[in-house]
Formats: C-alpha cells, structure tokens, sequence
C-alpha cells in the first residue's frame, strides 16, 4: 500500500494509465499531519538530488501549509522581511563554532 498525500491531478493520472486509485478525503487533523510528513519527505527528495524540481514540491507543500493555517503569500514574506532586517539572512555563509566568556543570567 501506498498510503501517502499526492497532489490534486494524480488520481486522474492514475485513470488514464488504465489502473484504478483507491482514495479518500482527509480531514483537518490527518490532513495537517500528511502535509508535515510530505514536507519531509519532498525535504528529503532534495537533499538526495539537490534538484529544482524538488525544492518546487518542498514550496507547493509550504504553500498548502499556509492555505491551511490561513496565512497570506504577503503575511508569510512581511514576518521573513521583519526577521531579515533583524538577524539577516544566510547570504554572508557565517558559522558559529562556540561562544566564550559572558554568562548569561
């Protein structure tokens, strides 16, 4: 078995190679936990191949993500300008090997 979240066109896909897709409706919970788990795993698909399409499917997850949540394309990328002007962005490619001294209290 199968057992996975695919995208909208996939069971008429299926059809019309001629075999038969057995699928259900998720509801709001299941539905939340399949996009996480597709998240990782179009994460993973990246991570083995380092290729566009699979950053493609990693954004097509994330936007699903916020249809979900109700969150706009303009809120999600306000809060990412807002943390970019704060602590800024991966451009520079620094990497933190330890703090020394201070304590923090």
């Amino acid at each position: 078995m199968i057992k996975k979240l695919i995208r909208d066109n996939i069971p008429s896909l299926i059809l019309e190679s001629g075999r038969i897709p057995n699928v259900r409706i998720l509801g709001d919970d299941e539905y939340y936990k399949e996009l996480v788990k597709k998240l990782h795993e179009e994460v993973e698909e990246y991570l083995d191949s380092r290729m566009a399409e699979e950053i493609a499917d990693i954004f097509e997850v994330l936007y699903a993500l916020m249809e979900y949540e109700e969150y706009t394309k303009n809120h999600i990328e306000k809060i990412r300008l807002e943390k970019r002007k704060t602590n800024g962005s991966f451009t520079k490619r620094i990497y933190l090997e330890s703090i020394n001294g201070g304590h923090v209290q």
